[in-house]
């Protein structure tokens, strides 16, 4: 029953105010909090809200924001402005917007490019170095795999050669160094 009252009188005083904004010229702002929490709110269509609880502050005297809002809106500013002005210098240094530099000016974004120009090289040449060593490394690798491979081959086919004539030769003479017919050939 309640939600329902409020609903109405909510919608009637939005109304008045939508009103008043039009027929009066006046800058209206309103703000309802529910009993839930829930928040509903109107402001004329040429200004925000926050044009008018600055304009309330300065009327009034009285302060809407605390110390810590009030740095909290101040640093965001600051932030705002800073990144404005690197996305300035962003664009001076890709070449854009730089008609209206000063030769001073154009001399330190030359001299910011060159270093960065340097930094890049020095990346480059350093990357470059690791690309060869981990290429020699690779080589020197490479030739002692072969190596053992070449050896492991050559062992195969030794025992390969060994094994090949066994079945052939059941049983093998020897020579003795006692029989008298070797020595005298």
């Amino acid at each position: 029953n309640r939600q329902v009252t409020y609903s109405k009188r909510r919608n009637g005083i939005l109304k008045k105010a939508k009103e008043i904004s039009v027929l009066c010229d006046a800058q209206v702002s309103l703000v309802i909090f529910s009993s839930s929490g829930k928040m509903q709110e109107f402001c004329s269509p040429s200004t925000t809200l926050v044009e008018i609880l600055d304009k309330y502050h300065k009327q009034s005297g009285k302060k809407l924001w605390d110390a810590k809002h009030e740095n909290l809106s101040n640093e965001l500013d600051r932030i705002k402005q800073e990144n404005d002005s690197m996305q300035i210098e962003l664009r001076h240094l890709k070449g854009e917007d730089i008609t209206s530099l000063q030769p001073k000016e154009l001399m330190a974004i030359e001299e910011a490019l060159e270093s960065g120009l340097e930094s890049i090289r020095h990346k480059q040449s350093e990357i470059h170095r690791m690309m060869k060593k981990n290429e020699n490394m690779m080589e020197e690798e490479n030739k002692q795999l072969n190596c053992l491979l070449h050896q492991q081959e050559m062992e195969n086919g030794y025992n390969r050669r060994v094994n090949d004539y066994q079945p052939q030769m059941p049983f093998t003479f020897r020579v003795q160094p006692i029989q008298p017919n070797l020595h005298d050939r």
